[in-house]
């Protein structure tokens, strides 16, 4: 029986129907996007298309797909609570929370609007652009924090992004696609998990140093100015190493990752929906990207504000808060879409969403906060202590040992979720800075 032929795509901009060109529909997509389009939803256009006038029509049409194409759009309720609670000086901790629920819907926005703008640039630029906004949450909250001499928020909040990828999301995937799929044999391709973890232990060194520092010299002074020195020159070495990465991925070695997201696009039980062409038009993906982005600082401003404050009325440590509870509820969409996707036997792409967001903070948000931090005067470095370090350090070696073999099964993600319970412990009662 024939297959029937493929429905040209089509976009809606200045009120006019356009028929998309293939070059304009295969757009940089990577596992990042195609794990937040698992929680989008189809947008029924039929009475937005009624409309006479051109320009209105447009508008509605951007306003449906982007405010109501996702699942979490419910959230967005949040965001004109948190500025009402902080206009009207309501107390912190609400504010705080209700931040926190508006930042969810929004990052997962932000991806989506990326993969439309990579639509029209093409797979090298939009994989670029993917690669710089794929983690823009954390780090807006890192520069807001910096810029407020919160140095101890930032390297929370960034160790616990990576803690929350490489055990909590990654254990998730593999704890509920190896529950689901009982029958079937997990497997993955190691090409691109080596790769992740090579740049991981590269990081990871990148840490452990500047902390040996602290306990091998004499002289206080003189070993706090080294360490910062030594951080700052990993911190250029590690941004070297992600540029090269991207090389690598969008350039080099493209091939590997290509050829792997063509055999999850030819899997019958694979849905592509409508995220294989845009569904508006580049300048208002633009325009909606920058204004998201905006809320984004808000809302982060606002988190970064009233932390301490909801640390003490919660009785929760800011350590506690800033490694466990920001990242789950900031990146919850990004968690989400990874499970699905593990529950469909695709665990190339949940792979992708874990490792690749740790790797992306660990070489390029953390060693950019330093470089930033030096260009402003402020002495952060790369020393996350002996309990940040040491946590970091075991759960990079755990999921290195869990990938090694190519295979997964539900005990694997099990005894992740369980070591990021452990460290979920430790960070609960540890109550000091770094």
């Amino acid at each position: 029986m024939a297959a029937s032929p493929e429905p040209e795509a089509w976009l809606l901009e200045n009120g006019n129907i356009k028929v998309l060109s293939k070059e304009m529909k295969n757009g940089g997509r990577r596992s990042h996007n195609m794990s937040a389009s698992s929680l989008r939803k189809k947008s029924d256009l039929s009475l937005v298309s009624r409309i006479r006038v051109g320009l209105l029509r447009l508008f509605l049409a951007n306003l449906q797909e982007v405010l109501l194409g996702t699942k979490l759009s419910v959230l967005f309720v949040a965001i004109p609570f948190a500025i009402f609670a902080k206009c009207r000086n309501y107390e912190s901790p609400w504010i705080f929370a209700l931040s926190l629920l508006g930042l969810t819907p929004l990052a997962e926005r932000i991806s989506f609007l990326t993969e439309q703008i990579a639509f029209f640039t093409g797979p090298t630029v939009g994989g670029l652009l993917n690669a710089t906004c794929g983690n823009a949450t954390e780090l807006i909250i890192a520069i807001l924090a910096l810029i407020k001499h919160k140095v101890d928020v930032v390297k929370y909040s960034l160790l616990g992004s990576i803690l929350s990828n490489l055990l909590l999301v990654l254990g998730s995937s593999l704890f509920c696609g190896g529950i689901v799929n009982l029958s079937k044999q997990q497997k993955f391709d190691r090409k691109q998990a080596d790769v992740n973890s090579l740049l991981l232990l590269l990081g990871l060194m990148c840490h452990v140093f500047p902390l040996i520092f602290k306990f091998a010299g004499k002289s206080t002074e003189l070993i706090a100015v080294r360490t910062l020195q030594l951080s700052r020159a990993c911190s250029v070495i590690m941004l070297v190493a992600y540029i090269a990465y991207l090389l690598f991925q969008l350039w080099t070695h493209r091939q590997f990752f290509e050829e792997q997201e063509s055999e999850e696009n030819n899997d019958d039980d694979y849905v592509v929906s409508n995220d294989e062409s845009p569904v508006i038009s580049f300048w208002s993906a633009f325009i909606w990207l920058a204004l998201m982005t905006g809320v984004v600082a808000l809302l982060s401003e606002y988190v970064v504000a009233t932390i301490e404050a909801a640390s003490d009325t919660w009785g929760l440590s800011i350590s506690f808060i800033s490694v466990i509870l920001l990242p789950i509820v900031g990146n919850a969409a990004e968690h989400a879409g990874a499970i699905i996707f593990a529950f469909k036997n695709k665990l190339d792409i949940s792979l992708g969403v874990a490792l690749g967001s740790a790797t992306q903070i660990s070489m390029f948000v953390i060693p950019l906060s330093v470089i930033v931090s030096w260009i402003a005067g402020i002495g952060m470095d790369l020393d996350f202590g002996l309990l940040g370090t040491s946590a970091l350090a075991l759960s990079i070696i755990v999921t290195s040992f869990t990938l090694q073999d190519g295979t997964s099964h539900y005990i694997k993600g099990l005894v992740l979720l369980l070591c990021y319970v452990v460290i979920a412990a430790c960070f609960f009662l540890f109550d000091a800075p770094l």
